[in-house]
């Protein structure tokens, strides 16, 4: 486990604003790291572990996916998370993904 990797991780998530979301991808081109989308998945796997706290349920696929749904307490815990912050999910997807899409790329600063 690349530790290093799977903090610079933890912390872009940590900053996804409550309501919004974001991809693996997106993380991973944040981070330098555009093929590493793989890897931040793998981090979110292990973000039940982290802390701070990491909210890793408001991390998707690039289609607005719950992907990562079984890394969690329950299958439903992901979306539950999300509606309880206003994000509406349908069929295991973000409804209205690029509205509520958060790109840490233009939504932060690089010099973290």
């Amino acid at each position: 486990m690349d530790t290093s990797f799977y903090e610079q991780v933890y912390e872009i998530a940590r900053l996804i604003p409550v309501g919004r979301v974001t991809s693996y991808g997106a993380i991973a081109k944040s981070l330098g790291a555009a093929k590493s989308s793989r890897m931040v998945g793998h981090a979110m796997a292990y973000a039940g572990t982290a802390h701070p706290k990491v909210p890793a349920h408001r991390v998707v696929n690039s289609s607005g996916l719950l992907t990562g749904k079984f890394h969690f307490e329950t299958p439903d815990t992901m979306e539950a998370l999300l509606l309880k912050e206003g994000v509406e999910v349908r069929n295991d997807k973000v409804v209205n993904f690029k509205k509520v899409f958060w790109d840490p790329l233009h939504e932060i600063d690089q010099d973290l």
